[in-house]
């Protein structure tokens, strides 16, 4: 299994969301670390832009879709990152962590996923 890896950590995410109204109508930042498993090694990009993931796009793509409407969870909104960013970015998994931070006494509350590309029956083939 490929064990590339392109991190973008500490990406701070303007969003409306938390299950009291007032606090979801308010703004507030989250932060993501995503890690992202491009499908060819490294060595096979040939240092071309188009090769790989271009984090910057995945980046600002993230934070436009976190801002894009309000939600309830944190669950919700990792799921909905994980899920774009195979669609539309071509990676052969991600992994999100996502936090926010709310309960006094913590730093953050976190969620963390990972999403692959294929099937695990396609992966172990691979």
């Amino acid at each position: 299994m490929l064990a590339d890896e392109i991190l973008i950590l500490g990406l701070e995410l303007p969003v409306q969301i938390g299950v009291p109204d007032a606090e979801r109508a308010a703004w507030q930042v989250l932060r993501a670390d995503v890690i992202l498993r491009p499908a060819q090694a490294f060595e096979a990009m040939n240092d071309e832009i188009g090769r790989t993931v271009d984090y910057e796009a995945v980046a600002n793509a993230l934070k436009a879709l976190a801002a894009a409407r309000p939600r309830c969870l944190i669950e919700t909104l990792a799921a909905e990152m994980a899920a774009f960013v195979i669609t539309s970015f071509g990676a052969g998994s991600v992994k999100i962590e996502l936090r926010k931070r709310i309960l006094p006494g913590t730093d953050a509350v976190a969620v963390r996923l990972e999403r692959f590309a294929k099937p695990l029956e396609e992966r172990l083939v691979s």
